[in-house]
């Protein structure tokens, strides 16, 4: 559990004027976490990928983040600080077939996370990337039950398993509940050891 409230706002993160808005409806209730959340996934051949196919992937994996940043950062540095936890992928550090929008657009994750980490730790703010590896979801319940898949996961994963959407949350809560002010900047795997597999 996190202390005090936590506020959810729907928003589009392509439209600036979408995450101000969510911003206003908050009030004037301090900001002490954000969470980026907000992902597309689009897979297919490299060479036959359509350019406004990977525009829309990166503006809803990178741009809607950096935009959500740099609008929540003036109210973090008012209340004295926060953290932004970006949701990244354990695509970042693969060479994934048919998955190059989104891997593009996950590894831009890191790359924003490390740099606004520098350049506002003066003002208190920490950033965070967390990189989930195969997440058992609603979206993907039928296909994690087909049998090749289970063979791959087994095969792949160390642990044998896709984590589950609590273990993504708890640790979220986790880090967003504790007080560890030289933690920022960092990319946080969480996919069984399955991107250090050899």
């Amino acid at each position: 559990m996190l202390p005090g409230d936590v506020t959810i706002q729907a928003m589009d993160v392509g439209d600036p004027a979408s995450i101000r808005a969510a911003r206003k409806a908050i009030g004037d209730a301090p900001i002490d976490a954000l969470i980026n959340n907000a992902g597309l996934h689009l897979e297919g051949v490299s060479a036959e990928l359509a350019k406004a196919d990977f525009e829309k992937i990166l503006a809803t994996n990178i741009t809607g983040p950096f935009l959500a940043c740099r609008e929540v950062r003036p109210h973090m540095v008012a209340n004295g600080g926060g953290l932004i936890i970006n949701i990244g992928s354990f695509f970042e550090r693969l060479g994934a077939k048919r998955n190059l929008a989104y891997s593009c657009s996950k590894a831009a994750i890191g790359a924003l996370t490390r740099t606004l980490a520098v350049e506002w730790a003066h003002e208190k703010i920490r950033l965070i990337n967390l990189a989930p590896g195969f997440v058992k979801t609603d979206l993907n319940a039928e296909y994690m039950t087909h049998e090749s898949f289970r063979n791959f996961i087994q095969r792949r994963i160390p642990t044998g398993d896709a984590a589950e959407v609590n273990e993504i949350a708890r640790l979220t809560a986790l880090l967003v509940a504790e007080d560890l002010p030289s933690l920022t900047g960092e990319t946080i795997f969480i996919d069984g050891g399955q991107s250090i597999n050899l």
